[in-house]
């Protein structure tokens, strides 16, 4: 029944999904701007963070051990993916490069479902933030909340990173021009692994502190990965500040549209991005020249 609480409270949910997505689109863009590597390996990642920090809290009962582990692992993942497997990628065709971050997602898919099966898992908000937090015109779950601050405040950690740093200065110079960059003596395979492990981790952790929200499935990171590439295409290819205006929007269409028929949700996301590649071909925030 559509109700102005019933819209308000989509409106919260499509901010929350859109914070997420942002922080999601976030590495894949950095990832693909830096190394111009279109990681198809993403939605996996998101994935592994989940099951790593489920697996970290069902030993310690702790969320934030489990957040902390779930973060770690799949950035150390992502460098060793790097090392062993996409620095040999780095020249080779765009092909190439989504053939085999495809198979290495199917791998850890897979992997995964090999020694957790095929049931979701479930991991429990800490008890602080359970429960209900009334806001006045509405009653909404604290934990969803809480996640849209935590998301903000690892969006702005990103950030700071990026362009507070010296290590993030190189990496922006690394997106505009990694050869200019590799000419003034500055080790770009050091920054590229570094990168991707950044980009990882930041999947990673949203799976992780996502998990309270949405059951963690071996094929969890399917969809996500999907809506993380509308993300990035609606937003701008290698533009920080556009994965997270195109995480916004992607995020309220989605839930907005939900609230009339949740059929309809991919078709008006898929519109909006046939609509902006229209009127801007390199996304919102895109640059042109940005391959």
């Amino acid at each position: 029944m559509l109700n102005w609480a019933n819209f308000i409270s989509q409106l919260f949910n499509g901010l929350v999904l859109g914070a997420l997505l942002a922080l999601i689109s976030s590495g894949l863009t950095i990832i693909y701007g830096t190394l111009g590597v279109l990681n198809l390996a993403h939605g996996a990642m998101f994935m592994l963070g989940g099951y790593a920090g489920w697996l970290a809290y069902t030993h310690t009962g702790s969320f934030v051990v489990a957040v902390i582990c779930g973060s770690l692992f799949v950035m150390i993942v992502g460098v060793l993916m790097e090392r062993l497997v996409i620095r040999h990628f780095y020249s080779r065709p765009h092909e190439d490069q989504l053939l085999v971050t495809f198979g290495i997602g199917i791998v850890f898919v897979e992997t995964v479902r090999f020694f957790f099966g095929s049931l979701s898992k479930t991991v429990p908000a800490p008890p602080a933030l359970a429960g209900i937090t009334p806001l006045g015109f509405m009653f909404y779950p604290t934990y969803r909340l809480a996640l849209l601050g935590i998301v903000v405040a690892a969006l702005l950690a990103l950030y700071a990173v990026l362009y507070r740093t010296r290590i993030g200065l190189i990496v922006r110079a690394g997106i505009e021009d990694s050869v200019m960059v590799d000419a003034l003596g500055i080790d770009v395979q050091k920054i590229f692994m570094l990168v991707f492990g950044i980009g990882a981790m930041a999947a990673g952790f949203a799976g992780i502190v996502n998990a309270p929200v949405v059951s963690i499935a071996p094929d969890v990171g399917e969809a996500i990965l999907v809506q993380t590439f509308v993300v990035v295409v609606i937003g701008g290819v290698g533009s920080f500040t556009g994965a997270i205006l195109g995480g916004l929007i992607a995020g309220e269409i989605i839930s907005l549209t939900s609230m009339f028929n949740p059929g309809y949700s991919y078709v008006m996301l898929f519109v909006a991005m046939t609509l902006v590649l229209v009127v801007r071909p390199y996304g919102l925030l895109g640059t042109a020249g940005r391959e």
